[in-house]
């Protein structure tokens, strides 16, 4: 037992386990040597180690280590000091940041630097302590494992291995209470599951059901953060359908839920975006969020401009444009979607209308306008779950490859009249009264 009352660590050395320095990058390994040699104790920590045991490349490296926020920044010239809520070191090699955390402790004074609102959500915390109280205050067990570089060992305190093993998603402590604590544990639970492919404990699961209002109390801005880190990890589709199991969808897009319930098209029609997303990721291609929220956006907007035109006047592009608009600001309340995302996709969903056309010169300038590739894309997965006709999916494929004569013919445009050979004839002017003929 160590003065926490806790059990120590299980301590796995270098022969028992798979990780390798090879797995770590030279940013990260700077770090946790230039601490270990300045007398700190210096432990990569969390998703690192799990993925490196799993089998998975680690892309992004913690580092926990006794140092205070402080001392980090006296060692690295390239560190700046972030975060109110927790205090962090960020180390910069370039793009590449390593982050740097100060093992805490509980709150056990009055003046200890730690808040909580009226939920028990923490909402500043602090409280340093040591490696055998940190492990304590990390959410799963199985991302809190501890690689040493003074040995290269694993330190892990909580079981996490065996879980790892087990293909199991444990919290630490008493699970109703650490997701009371922070909510966006609830996401987490999920995200990690998707990815990992591990089952949720039931423990976990029940205290998910009983909390899913919780997510309420969280800032709308950090709700945006953990939409991204759901959807765009390449695990989009199972994040999906595990959100929709435990309830968390709706909580997050409560009028895209409301649709999924009875229309099977618009469910199809998610999945595919959803399986489209994960593709790219997984390919290496660029990803944004303004797509998947058109996605999630679609069917609400739709229903709520059909209302539009029917009871103000108002072409069909514009009653989508209002509609996303009106719908896009409600949302703000649970999660805040920047503009650089809702105005792009305004513009996208409004546009699906002129697809229909496919004659003139109006028609031919929809190839220009500046989203088209993203609505045409939008259309295309429309047309993959029988919501918009083959035909029209075709002809759009097709004439973005055609020259300037054939589009001509595609669009049905008139070709310009021949100028009449000599030029123009010049009028004869008549002469004024008075003057002779």
């Amino acid at each position: 037992m160590n003065k926490s009352g806790k059990p120590g660590p299980q301590i796995i050395p270098r022969a028992a386990h798979n990780i390798s320095r090879d797995e770590i990058s030279k940013s990260a390994l700077k770090v946790l040597y230039r601490l270990h040699k300045s007398g700190y104790q210096s432990f990569l920590v969390g998703g690192c180690v799990r993925d490196a045991l799993i089998g998975l490349h680690p892309k992004d490296f913690d580092v926990a280590t006794n140092a205070t926020p402080e001392e980090v920044r006296a060692l690295f010239g390239n560190c700046r000091l972030i975060g109110r809520r927790f205090r962090l070191a960020h180390v910069r090699f370039g793009r590449e940041v390593i982050e740097v955390a100060t093992f805490r402790a509980a709150a056990n004074h009055r003046d200890d630097d730690v808040a909580h609102d009226d939920e028990g959500r923490i909402i500043r915390d602090n409280v340093y302590g040591g490696i055998d109280e940190d492990v304590w205050r990390r959410d799963f067990t199985c991302n809190a494992l501890y690689y040493n570089i003074a040995d290269f060992s694993i330190w892990d305190y909580a079981g996490g291995v065996s879980d790892i093993d087990a293909r199991r998603l444990v919290l630490i402590g008493d699970a109703e209470q650490r997701v009371r604590e922070d909510p966006v544990r609830m996401l987490r639970a999920i995200r990690f599951a998707a990815k990992l492919g591990f089952d949720i404990a039931p423990e976990v699961a029940e205290a998910i059901r009983r909390n899913l209002a919780l997510l309420v109390n969280v800032p709308a801005a950090r709700l945006f953060d953990e939409f991204l880190k759901l959807f765009q990890a390449g695990y989009a589709e199972r994040t999906f359908e595990l959100l929709r199991e435990y309830g968390l969808f709706a909580q997050m897009f409560p009028a895209t839920d409301r649709e999924l319930d009875g229309d099977e098209s618009y469910l199809a029609f998610v999945r595919a975006a959803l399986r489209n997303t994960d593709r790219r990721v997984t390919a290496g291609k660029s990803v944004t969020p303004m797509f998947l929220l058109g996605v999630f956006f679609w069917a609400p907007t739709v229903r709520l401009a059909a209302e539009k035109c029917e009871q103000e006047k108002m072409s069909e592009s514009q009653a989508l444009s209002l509609a996303s608009y009106e719908l896009s600001a409600e949302q703000q309340r649970r999660i805040s979607i920047p503009r650089r995302f809702t105005v792009p996709m305004r513009e996208m969903l409004s546009l699906q209308p002129r697809f229909r056309t496919t004659r003139g010169k109006r028609a031919l300038n929809l190839l220009s306008h500046r989203r088209f590739r993203a609505a045409y894309d939008f259309m295309v997965l429309l047309g993959e779950v029988g919501q918009v006709d083959g035909e029209l999916v075709r002809f759009w494929t097709e004439v973005q490859s055609q020259s300037a004569e054939q589009r001509t013919d595609s669009f049905q445009l008139q070709s310009k009249p021949k100028p009449r050979r000599g030029g123009r004839r010049r009028r004869r002017r008549r002469p004024k009264a008075g003057q002779d003929a």
